[in-house]
């Protein structure tokens, strides 16, 4: 029997979530991610041929493709329906690329959805277009600047630095490793310097009324101008002087101002604020985040519904929000928080420039399916970060909330003549409540500042008792060590990397052993500042901040159609040559380095370690691959125990057992000449549930 048309997504848990909804016309078949990539062993670019790349068939997708090719001879339509990123892009160009001759004759399109849910799959198929080769260009040209980095300059780490072969440098990568170095060193030179404060314990005088007043009219103001300026107290003794100084005061209420303070929402998550929040609120890693986003976006069996994706493309800097889910989430929250809705949708802009990579932010596919609803039929995991997504794009739809903030100036006096001292208290009352019904959020305040408290009624000219001054020594702080969440933030800032790198960024630091992560500090290991400190003697600018996000947006250039992806491509490789022959001829005179501790590759905890001799059996986990449906079973290798398919070799879905409960596939590309695993700033986390992190690349064709 002819079938009318064939979908192509990358991974069987999508393929399996869009059976449900389409009909007996439609198969569903998986590409399991990249079909070709570049050679492993080679440099895969013509240098002299204006760095054409040459592409080769993975091994692992032989099988793949030939059940793709099959499939295509059983149809008319080929419908390619991957991701709608660059990357989705540059997959669905290589499996047509791979099967021209199947495809000859056929009808070919390309779908994009942003949601896997039954309307936006039926609209996508409606309305159906060609592949958008300006994002495949662009797509090709970061592979290729990834492994000419990768293959020029790693080698010259090896020959520099003893008894690290496997080191890699890449060309976002190097830059993530040179903030974190950076700002290790700022903290460990930074010598912090002493200050005081003081602070008067006051309460509203009454006639009669003595030291027992009540505790609730009590408050602190903060000294906040000597003589008119800021008070400068560096030690015991300035303190100390003021207080001599306020001997026999008189105290009483100077300015009292009352003013509103509107806090806005934030607007609903981007990949980068995701994966910020998830770090703080969930202790999660950003590899984590990304893994699970991944399954509720791919689709979830909830009871009396077909398989649903539960949340839209998590792979996105746009803020924008589709009319209709504003819509839905006005009438949940006139349902559920009648007084925290806004007249009119909020509009949020997108900061992030030439955020294009999606088209709205994530959220809930359907805003009124509530998280205790559908709590039974996820995973623990899936329960807490759908609840985090749920909580943001909702209230990002609420009222803002209003305060009443109050200031009052504290003036001091003796024998009427005015002393130079002035004090000042803050309080704040929250007056409407808004979207803090659904999401808390904490403030940070200022340092040295005096802190929001609750205040009694008071009035200008007011008498006040003082109880106690306060003096109280403080010492300037570093800048605080670079989270993940921090450091995702950090890059996003500076136009470095896009919302399908930042995970791999962070994982490959982890995999070199540049950096570790102490709680929920990243530190640089000594490996890590060696490997920096050589890359910025011997190649300064590539490894810039500037000029890695200038690269960065000309592949949003290449994407929008603005510029040729060769040129791109030369603009790095010119100064990266020369810049690569002077270091060779300078590491090849000067005695090769040694790092004096290796902490950035510690050993395997006890344990996870394993005595010499035979592997144990495989145990089963209870779980099913989300690639084939195989049962999980617990597998030990060379690096430890690890969870893989019981139908290894024919499926290879891995998964580490690492401390954040080993999520993510091990599955990469090492994008370095062969005798060094050399890593790839184009490695992510999995995007089709093990599937489509196996392999990620582009085009050979110019335009």
């Amino acid at each position: 029997m002819i079938m009318t048309a064939l979908v192509i997504v990358e991974s069987p848990a999508k393929a399996k979530t869009l059976r449900g909804y389409l009909g007996r016309d439609f198969r569903v078949h998986a590409s399991m991610g990249h079909v070709r990539d570049l050679p492993p062993r080679e440099l895969g670019v013509d240098l002299d041929r204006s760095f054409q790349p040459t592409y080769r068939l993975l091994p692992g997708s032989r099988k793949t493709l030939q059940a793709l090719r099959t499939a295509m001879s059983q149809v008319d339509t080929v419908v390619l329906a991957t991701d709608p990123d660059r990357e989705g892009e540059a997959i669905a160009w290589h499996i047509q690329e791979a099967c021209r001759a199947q495809l000859a004759g056929k009808a070919i399109r390309r779908v994009r959805f942003h949601q896997i849910t039954p309307a936006a799959i039926q609209e996508a198929l409606a309305q159906p277009g060609a592949l958008n080769m300006d994002l495949v260009f662009a797509q090709q040209a970061r592979r290729i600047l990834d492994r000419l980095v990768g293959y020029q300059v790693s080698p010259l780490l090896w020959r520099a630095i003893s008894g690290h072969r496997g080191l890699s440098a890449g060309r976002v990568q190097s830059v993530a490793l040179r903030l974190v170095v950076e700002r290790d060193r700022e903290i460990e030179s930074f010598v912090p310097e002493e200050y005081w404060t003081i602070d008067a314990e006051l309460a509203p005088a009454a006639s009669g009324v003595s030291e027992d007043v009540a505790e609730s009219s009590r408050f602190f103001a903060r000294l906040w101008r000597v003589g008119g300026e800021k008070p400068v107290l560096r030690s015991a003794a300035d303190a100390g002087a003021v207080i001599d100084g306020l001997q026999g005061a008189d105290w009483r209420v100077g300015q009292v101002t009352h003013r509103r303070q509107v806090r806005r929402p934030f607007p609903p998550y981007t990949t980068s604020t995701l994966q910020q929040d998830a770090a703080n609120r969930l202790r999660w890693p950003a590899k984590k985040t990304m893994l699970v986003a991944q399954q509720l976006y791919e689709g979830v069996d909830l009871p009396g519904e077909k398989r649903t994706g539960l949340i839209t493309y998590m792979r996105t800097d746009s803020t924008a929000v589709a009319p209709e889910a504003a819509e839905e989430a006005r009438q949940v929250i006139a349902r559920l928080y009648p007084s925290s809705l806004p007249e009119r949708p909020p509009v949020y802009r997108t900061r992030v420039k030439n955020a294009q990579e999606a088209h709205e932010a994530i959220r809930p596919t359907r805003p009124s399916r509530l998280p205790a609803e559908i709590s039974a039929a996820l995973s623990p995991d899936q329960q807490r970060l759908y609840l985090l997504i749920w909580q943001r794009f909702i209230a990002s739809q609420m009222k803002p909330a209003i305060y009443d903030v109050t200031t009052v100036d504290v003036e001091t006096r003796r024998n009427e003549t005015p002393l130079p001292y002035l004090f000042r208290a803050r309080g704040r009352q929250l007056l409407e409540s808004g979207f803090l019904d659904v999401y808390q959020v904490a403030e940070e305040e200022e340092e040295g500042q005096a802190p929001l408290q609750s205040l009694p009624p008071l009035t200008t000219g007011q008498p006040l008792i003082c109880f106690q001054l306060l003096p109280e020594q403080h010492f300037t702080r570093p800048p605080p060590h670079f989270t993940e969440s921090a450091l995702i933030q950090a890059l996003e800032k500076a136009g470095i990397g896009r919302p399908s790198t930042f995970a791999g960024i962070l994982d490959t630091l982890y995999r070199r052993g540049y950096v570790v992560r102490e709680r929920s500090a990243l530190r640089s290991t000594p490996l890590g500042m060696t490997v920096m400190d050589f890359l910025l003697a011997h190649l300064p600018e590539v490894f810039e901040v500037a000029f890695t996000a200038r690269m960065e947006d000309q592949l949003d250039q290449v994407s929008n159609g603005q510029q040729h992806w060769q040129a791109v491509v030369r603009a790095l490789w010119e100064p990266l040559s020369v810049q690569v022959n002077q270091a060779a001829v300078a590491v090849a005179a000067q005695p090769r380095l040694r790092v004096e501790a290796v902490e950035g590759r510690p050993s395997a905890p006890a344990s996870r370690r394993r005595p010499r001799g035979r592997r144990p059996a495989p145990q089963p986990t209870g779980q099913d691959c989300p690639r084939c449906g195989a049962p999980l079973v617990r597998r030990s290798g060379k690096r430890g125990p690890f969870v893989g398919c019981s139908q290894y070799p024919t499926c290879r879905f891995t998964r580490n057992l690492g401390p954040d409960e080993g999520t993510g596939s091990t599955e990469s590309v090492a994008d370095g000449p062969p005798g060094g695993a050399v890593g790839s700033d184009t490695v992510q986390p999995p995007r089709s549930s093990g599937a489509r992190s196996r392999r990620r690349t582009p085009p050979t064709e110019s335009r």
